[in-house]
């Protein structure tokens, strides 16, 4: 039940009790009791993310990490700095990831340069990301659409709490609640931001996320396609670099894990794997303030 509830919230945040109920086939007071347990528990969080586009973030970067001392003094130190989204401790090759968003390739080289300069850090591996493939905050803004600063404090509002009620939100703008639901739709259908869950990874966590770098060989995008279909793969990104693509696996198992892993291996055009899996997800927060 809680995979299948996660995976609705996943693709519709602000779903209704009832339409996740009848998605689910549940009783209504079972989906949102188990919810309501999985919010307060913090096993999952809802949430709205800008997209990176519109935020002006055109460089998105996969960073890894090889330490020559403790990992954590790692984490904790780029967990701080705002251009880094995720900050996960790994098991691998490298000890620690982090997926960077800037707005320049100038901004990128001095966040680099930066985590070069930490005592424990021994090496840094780069990719960066040329096309976002698939993944539950990508939103794929158009630019067609302004925002005021009603919108601006809805936004806010939902980045940290997607499900806010629009009684709430309402009472937090002066405005309507059928006007602010007018608003949240319109954010929503111009691809400005993305509502979707997020769930506690890593060895602590209800489930396990591995991550995955693939080398490529004859019809690219066919292979991102299988990817991008597939409902085991969270993430797929195109990337420069090591590698010719990443993608994101979660699982409730390592045996969940390895079987899905071996299906990757065994698509028609991949040449080369290589996996990292997440044990402590020190940072995932997609949350950014408008200016």
């Amino acid at each position: 039940m809680d995979t299948k509830l996660v995976r609705a919230l996943q693709q519709e945040g602000r779903a209704s009790y009832q339409d996740l109920a009848r998605d689910l086939g549940l009783p209504r007071a079972t989906v949102s009791a188990r919810l309501r347990e999985l919010l307060d528990t913090h096993t999952v969080r809802v949430v709205a993310a800008v997209d990176p586009a519109f935020l002006g973030q055109h460089v998105i970067a996969h960073v890894s990490v090889v330490a020559s001392g403790p990992v954590r003094n790692i984490a904790e130190r780029l967990a701080d700095w705002p251009e880094a989204v995720l900050v996960s401790a790994v098991g691998g090759t490298h000890d620690l990831v982090a997926e960077i968003r800037v707005a320049t390739h100038d901004e990128l080289h001095g966040v680099l340069t930066r985590l070069r300069e930490h005592p424990d850090v021994a090496y840094i591996d780069t990719l960066v990301y040329t096309r976002l493939v698939k993944g539950f905050f990508i939103s794929q803004y158009a630019g067609e659409v302004t925002i005021d600063g009603v919108d601006t404090q809805l936004i806010e509002i939902l980045q940290q709490d997607g499900r806010t009620s629009y009684r709430d939100l309402a009472a937090a703008v002066g405005l309507t609640p059928t006007a602010v639901r007018s608003r949240v739709q319109r954010l929503l259908d111009a691809r400005i931001i993305r509502i979707s869950a997020v769930e506690s990874r890593g060895a602590g966590g209800r489930q396990l996320s591995m991550g995955v770098g693939l080398n490529l060989s004859g019809d690219n995008d066919a292979v991102l396609e299988l990817l991008r279909s597939s409902s085991h793969v969270e993430f797929v990104a195109q990337t420069v670099g090591r590698f010719d693509a990443i993608a994101t696996l979660a699982a409730q198992s390592p045996r969940d894990l390895l079987a899905q892993l071996e299906e990757i291996r065994s698509l028609p055009g991949v040449s080369r794997t290589d996996s990292w899996l997440h044990l402590e997800v020190v940072k995932e927060d997609y949350a950014r303030r408008i200016s």
